[in-house]
Formats: C-alpha cells, structure tokens, sequence
C-alpha cells in the first residue's frame, strides 16, 4: 500500500496523529567540489559576497526550517536543534558539508538535515560562481538517524 494515495489514486499527505512523539536525530551530508582558486578564496576571506562558510551555515538552518515548503508531501515540523558544520578537503578541492537536524515528534527529520546539506552547498555555489561556474554538488546523502518507529539508520 502506498502511504502518500489515496483512494482516488491522488497525493495525499500521511496522517500521523496516532504516533507517538520521540526524540528523532539526523545527519546527512553532501560535497560541493571546485578549483584551488576558489577553495582558497573562500578559506581567506576573498569571496566579494562575504564570509562563505557562516553564509552557508544560516543558509543550511534556514533549509532546514523551511524543509516543508521546499518538499510537498513533508510536514511541518518543530526543529529543537540544527547544526552544520564543514570539513574542508584541500586534497579533492572541495567542502564537505554536515547537518545535524533534532526535533520532538512525530515524523523524522531525514529531510530536514538533507535540505540543510543542499541548501548550504546551494550557497556556496551561489556566493563563488564568479570565480568558479564548474563547481559540482554531489554525494548528497543520509548519513544516520535515530528515533521513530522504524529505528535507527546507520550508512
């Protein structure tokens, strides 16, 4: 049976009033690869749109808090904590990025840490283009999460 027909056969978003509230947590991450030019503009501080990285991070909360809006069969959810952080990789020339979505309730935030992971690298696309149209948005991906009535995720 799918969860998202009805009995019409058209989209419905899933009634989940009868589930139990629990602490859910999810990390998910993506890559965004590009030159050594632009890697170590954004590393110094040279990106003319400002400070790439805390750009990025308020961009990636923002993602998060607005998952339902982007993806039309999620609910709207009460983040209790979101965080992001990045690694950068001088070895691939790339910023691999990390969010970490926590809520109470009744739905998981899966898509939450994934729309953070995205949004995020859509901003440091968006703030280096000018030095660097070829960059590359990959490996966007779940990486863990926990909580709910499926269990716990582990990549």
């Amino acid at each position: 049976m799918l969860t998202h027909i009805n009995e019409k056969g058209y989209a419905k978003m899933v009634d989940i009033s009868e589930k139990e509230n629990t602490t859910r947590v999810a990390v998910a991450t993506a890559t965004i690869s590009m030159t050594n030019e632009a890697l170590e503009k954004i590393k110094s501080g040279q990106i003319k749109k400002g400070d790439v990285l805390s750009v990025a991070q308020i961009a990636g909360i923002m993602g998060a808090k607005n998952t339902s809006n982007n993806i039309p069969m999620c609910h709207q959810i009460n983040l209790v904590g979101c965080d992001l952080d990045f690694e950068i990789d001088e070895g691939t020339s790339s910023i691999i990025i990390y969010a970490t979505c926590k809520s109470l309730g009744k739905t998981g935030v899966e898509m939450e840490a994934l729309n953070a992971c995205s949004i995020a690298a859509l901003t440091i696309y968006d703030m280096c283009k000018a030095v660097d149209k070829r960059m590359v948005i990959s490996n966007i991906h779940l990486i863990e999460k926990t909580g709910g009535k499926s269990g716990d995720f582990k990549y």
